[in-house]
């Protein structure tokens, strides 16, 4: 987000050979565009008309669907105070004006495989408490809410993702967009892992058949559940019991 036109399109221009850039002059008009797409990082100057960058930055970090995106300043505003202002508004990084393209360029690639690794992180440790995930706390209250949501809905075969999203108090188009940020998993995909996860603490620790196990989890075809099972695991939930099973 740049209202000096040349650097907007040198930036583009640059930034394009491996990104997809979306523009916008001011904060208004990026704050129009995050509620249509989420990008993979924000790059903002701070002095704008309309809206500023520090505002900007705020209500995106203050945001409960945009807070895990990264957010750098590239601005002439070069005292200490500033960038104290910036920072405290949430950025991750603050560049100053002029600066080199290269060390741009690395920043840029560093903090969009950061949001990559949290993203590894969650999906590695699915079955554990949010507290433990090394995420924002907007988005740590985010996921636990959504956890809370799937687990009260765990046996009901008719949970939907519409539904999901209203528990969430959010479009269905904002929660894919978050969910998907966040795990690299669709709100469908999200809620089956879940469902698959619990099914495996199920097959190990209860008497169920894998036929009752399916129906607690939210399946009502035995022989789907069982094949998502696998695919999930690379093993039948049969073959898991005997394994895993106390």
């Amino acid at each position: 987000m740049e209202d000096n036109e040349e650097l907007r399109q040198y930036l583009k221009e640059n930034l394009e050979e491996k990104y997809e850039v979306i523009e916008a002059a001011n904060g208004r008009q990026a704050l129009e565009v995050l509620e249509k797409t989420l990008p993979d990082l924000i790059l903002s100057d701070i002095m704008m008309p309309e809206l500023d960058g520090v505002e900007f930055c705020r209500r995106v970090k203050d945001d409960k669907i945009t807070s895990h995106i990264p957010f750098i300043f590239l601005t002439a505003k070069i005292s200490e105070q500033h960038k104290l202002e910036g920072l405290q508004s949430g950025a991750d990084d603050y560049i100053i004006k002029p600066f080199n393209f290269e060390i741009l360029w690395i920043k840029i690639q560093n903090l969009i495989q950061l949001k990559k690794n949290i993203r590894e992180v969650f999906k590695s440790k699915m079955n554990i408490e949010p507290k433990d995930i090394s995420i924002t706390s907007l988005d740590e209250k985010f996921m636990a809410k959504a956890l809370d949501i799937i687990e009260e809905h765990m046996a009901d075969i008719g949970f939907s993702v519409a539904e999901f999203g209203r528990q969430m108090g959010i479009s269905r188009m904002q929660l894919y967009n978050k969910i998907v940020a966040l795990t690299g998993s669709t709100p469908l995909e999200f809620i089956r892992i879940l469902r698959l996860k619990r099914a495996a603490q199920l097959l190990q620790k209860s008497q169920l058949s894998v036929s009752e196990v399916a129906y607690q989890v939210g399946f009502n075809d035995p022989k789907y559940f069982s094949m998502h099972f696998k695919k999930e695991f690379q093993i039948l939930p049969s073959k898991y019991r005997e394994e895993k099973g106390s």
